[in-house]
Order: C-alpha cells, then sequence, then structure tokens
C-alpha cells in the first residue's frame, strides 16, 4: 500500500501594502485536523479522495494557510519548516512512495520572493526524498518559477479563474501522481515565462487572452499524448517577484524539447493578446448618476460596481470608502456594501437592534482611502458571522472548504444603503454571505463589491449589468504605479509595448 506524504503551504502576497502577515494570520492544520477535511471540497479534500479511492496510507503532516495580505514574515516560513522537517524526516525514514503537497503558489517572505521554490530545495534535499515521485496542485495566480518545475514532477494548476476547479484540479495532480506509481513512469515539468505582468482583472478565463491561452494548453494536450498537463498561469501582479506574470507549465513523460515548443507557442499567444490582459474601468459616480435615466432592461438584478482597487482576494483590507461614498452622494436607495470593519463590530455588539447610532465606518486599513465615513445608522442585526457556501465550486471552496467565518457581524441601514461590517476579512465569492445575514442580494439595486475577477462565479448570475469601477485602494489595476524591485525587467506593461 503506498505511503504519500501529504504537506501544505497557501498564502499570495501583496508586496506592495503596508501590512506584514505574521504567524498569528495563519489557520495551522495538524494531521488530524488535515484529514477531517475529507468532504469539504477544498483541493485537500481533492487529493484525500484520490488517496482513499487508490487505497494509499496517507502520512499528513501539517498546512498552514492565511488569506491574501502583506508580506509574509520569513520567520514565519521558517517556523512552518521547523514543524514539517522532522516530521517529513520521520516519515521518509518508515518509507515513502510519493509526496504531494497543496500550494497557493504566490507566497512572498520578507527574505524570499520564491517561498514555494525554497520549500520544494529543502524537501528535495531531505535523505531519501531527492528522487521520490512529487507532486501538487497550486492557484494560477501563482509566480511559477523555474525552480518550482525543476525540483516537482507534477505542479497542476487550476484550469478557471474563477477557481471553480480547484478540487478538479487537485483531483487531476494526485491522478498523476497515481499513473506515475503504477507505470513506473515519472514524468518532469517544463516552465515558459513571458515579460508580460497583467492584474487580476484580465486573469479570467472567460475572456481573452486567459480563455484563448487555455483553449490552446487543451489542444496541445490532445495532440501530444505525452504531455500529460498544460497548466497556464495569469500570474499575480501584487508580488514583487523575479518570476511574476504570466507564464506555462508543462508536465510531459516524452521529449523535453516538443514540450518547450509547444510552450513557446503559447508565449507567442500571450504577447499577441497582451493588451487584453488589462481592461478598461469606469467611474462610479458617473455609473451612478446615469442609473435613474437608464432604459429598463430585459434583465432584472442589482447593477454590480466591481472594485478591484479594494479587492480582498489581493489582499486589500476590504474597507476602503469610495464605493460607499460614492452612493451616499447619489442618495442611492436599495444599495448594499460590505466593509470588513472589526472596531465598528465591537462598538455595535451591545446596542439593541433597531436602535440608531453613529459611528466612523471603513477607511482604517489603507493610508490611499480618505478615511472613515461618520454615519447616523440603524443596527438590524448581530451575528456570528458563520455560513456555509451557496456554490460548493465558488472560488474560495478550494482553499477554505464551503465552510466560512466572518467573525462577529452586524448589519446596519443609512437612509437607502444596507452595510455589512465583518470582523475577519471575507472575499466577496458567494451569495450565502448576504442570505446568512438576512438579507437577499437579489432585492438590492445596487451591490458593491471588492474583487476583481472571483466574484463572477456568484455575482454573474444575479446581475442586471455590472462595471468594474476604478477606486483609491492597493490593488489597482495599474502596475505601473508599484515599486517593483525584484522582478525581471523589461516587461509589459512597465517597460515594453
Amino acid at each position: 500500500m503506498p505511503r504519500i506524504l501529504f504537506a501544505g503551504l497557501f498564502h499570495e502576497t501583496h508586496c506592495f501594502v503596508d501590512d506584514t502577515t505574521g504567524l498569528d494570520a495563519f489557520v495551522r492544520r495538524d494531521a488530524a485536523a488535515i484529514m477531517a477535511r475529507r468532504g469539504d471540497l477544498s483541493q485537500t479534500d481533492g487529493f484525500l479522495g484520490v488517496a482513499e479511492r487508490q487505497g494509499w496510507t496517507v502520512v499528513p503532516t501539517i498546512e498552514w494557510g492565511a488569506v491574501p495580505a502583506g508580506t509574509v514574515e520569513h520567520a514565519v516560513f521558517e517556523a512552518f519548516w521547523q514543524e514539517l522537517e522532522p516530521l517529513a524526516r520521520a516519515a521518509l525514514d518508515g518509507g515513502l512512495d510519493g509526496i504531494y503537497l497543496a500550494l497557493h503558489g504566490a507566497m512572498v517572505t520578507t527574505e524570499c520572493d520564491d517561498a514555494e521554490g525554497e520549500l520544494l530545495g529543502r524537501i528535495r534535499a531531505l535523505p531519501g526524498a531527492a528522487a521520490l515521485p512529487l507532486f501538487g496542485v497550486h492557484d494560477p495566480h501563482a509566480h511559477l518559477t523555474p525552480a518550482m518545475c525543476r525540483l516537482a514532477n507534477g505542479l497542476v494548476s487550476y484550469r478557471n479563474t474563477p477557481h471553480t476547479d480547484a478540487f478538479e484540479a487537485a483531483e487531476r495532480a494526485a491522478s498523476l501522481l497515481a499513473r506515475a506509481l503504477a507505470t513506473g513512469r515519472v514524468p518532469n515539468m517544463v516552465w515558459r515565462g513571458t515579460p508580460i505582468v497583467i492584474p487580476p482583472t484580465g486573469t479570467g478565463t472567460d475572456d481573452s487572452p486567459m480563455r484563448d491561452l487555455r483553449d490552446m494548453a487543451r489542444l496541445i494536450e490532445a495532440d501530444d499524448p505525452e504531455i500529460l498537463v498544460v497548466s497556464t498561469i495569469g500570474g499575480y501582479n501584487f508580488g514583487d517577484s523575479q518570476h511574476a506574470g504570466i507564464a506555462f507549465s508543462a508536465i510531459t513523460e516524452g521529449d523535453a524539447a516538443r514540450a518547450e515548443a509547444a510552450l513557446a507557442k503559447l508565449a507567442d499567444l500571450a504577447w499577441e493578446l497582451r493588451h487584453k490582459g488589462i481592461p478598461p474601468q469606469f467611474d462610479a459616480v458617473t455609473i451612478l448618476a446615469g442609473l435613474p435615466n437608464r432604459p429598463n432592461a430585459e434583465k432584472t438584478g442589482p447593477v454590480i460596481l466591481v472594485e478591484p482597487g479594494d479587492n480582498i482576494g489581493g489582499g486589500a483590507p476590504g474597507d476602503c470608502t469610495d464605493i460607499l461614498r460614492a452612493m451616499l452622494a447619489a442618495d442611492v436607495q436599495g444599495g448594499g456594501v460590505i466593509l470588513n470593519d472589526p472596531a465598528a463590530v465591537e462598538a455595535l455588539t451591545t446596542v439593541p437592534n433597531g436602535t440608531r447610532i453613529t459611528l466612523p465606518l471603513g477607511g482604517r486599513g489603507s493610508r490611499l482611502d480618505l478615511g472613515p465615513v461618520t454615519l447616523e445608522v440603524e443596527k438590524l442585526s448581530h451575528s456570528d458571522g458563520r455560513f456555509t457556501l451557496e456554490d460548493p465550486h465558488s472560488h474560495m471552496a478550494g482553499s477554505q472548504g464551503i465552510h466560512i467565518a466572518m467573525g462577529p457581524t452586524a448589519v446596519v441601514r443609512h437612509r437607502g444603503i444596507t452595510i455589512m461590517l465583518t470582523t475577519k476579512k471575507t472575499a466577496p465569492f458567494d451569495l450565502g454571505q448576504w442570505r446568512s445575514q438576512g438579507i437577499n442580494p437579489e432585492e438590492l439595486r445596487v451591490i458593491g463589491v471588492k474583487a476583481a475577477v472571483a466574484h463572477r462565479q456568484a455575482y454573474d448570475k444575479i446581475m442586471s449589468e455590472t462595471h468594474t469601477v476604478t477606486t483609491r485602494g492597493p490593488c489597482s489595476s495599474d502596475s505601473r504605479i508599484f515599486p517593483y524591485t525584484k522582478l525581471r525587467r523589461p516587461v509589459f506593461p512597465l517597460d515594453l509595448d
């Protein structure tokens, strides 16, 4: 019965926000907690399901993960390794047949811009690990590096953004490990980077360029049976890493030169379509001003104002106030916004429902924002902030599973605007977030969404129209404003056209 070591490390690091990410930000799972994830539809669960069907003995070690935020303190990475290393050594002493890693792929620490590559290198250096089949899964917003591809036999990216297929991608990676164990043919990886860095708004796989690149990847797999998987990586422009940006990998049992030639075609297509990776954005005030005069559309539902500048899934604080200010200026009736504001929630804890209170809201998490908005509000409700995803394929299921905790949560109303206040940053990727607080999002007229692309799986189903708007915040779609120091140069759009 094959023995497979499992470990997980998950963080998407925004290098240009003021905060750093410390140990207290990470959810740390031990062996028992890892095995308890069976059935939560995460990428970890995807691996565990294959392991169960294959009859493997899983050797779980540790799994650490945190929501996107500032640069990770390097001491966190070292603490992770100090805990993992003795567990891995003991597992190797007992005999292992393979290694499987659940990763994000975009962790940057205060001392290392390729944390995943460093982790793989340390694992391979352990006695008995150098030649073991090593497979894993990662996010397409990773910084895919040559080191990651040199040290692994098969890292598989999700194919979709929004990430509706994280579970399936993990199954695919684990199935490749099963294939290698059954056949004795252990594949290798080929890497190809590009001089292209695009914002999250350009990485949606329903749109060009990522749709076209994904389609070409499937054709490459169909044309060459020895190329098992081709991954198309949109990258993450908020990470100051040498290899940030669009990249590709191939897992092949055949000639590396053939795989390299195939990836070169993908790189050429990416360059041809590079401008489509920077979609337009609009002014929220202008959009709201035009709503009263807009003719009735055939499709009913809320107007969605997408705010990538305060994209929670990209590491922003989730409390910037530009959308709220625009709704106030337009006196929107039926508006809805969500702010991460622990201080406001705490101030409302002992306030009875139905009470009116004046308090500052939002505006504390980014120096780019104008600051808190002080409003008289009516408290509508208070809860523990827990909910279960309505959609098991939600973008957040891959990392967090289907059970979500926003922390203590309060809902207030100012004139026609309903404001949800959370204690923990919670990306707006599932409509269950609203319904858990007794709010039907379909009945709202305008909803502000602090996201870039991952919200689409939920909100595209109910919206009448959607507009990506420019606001203050640390997740600007203009990569040219960020002070990169490690990113390879020249790249588009910073230097090249």
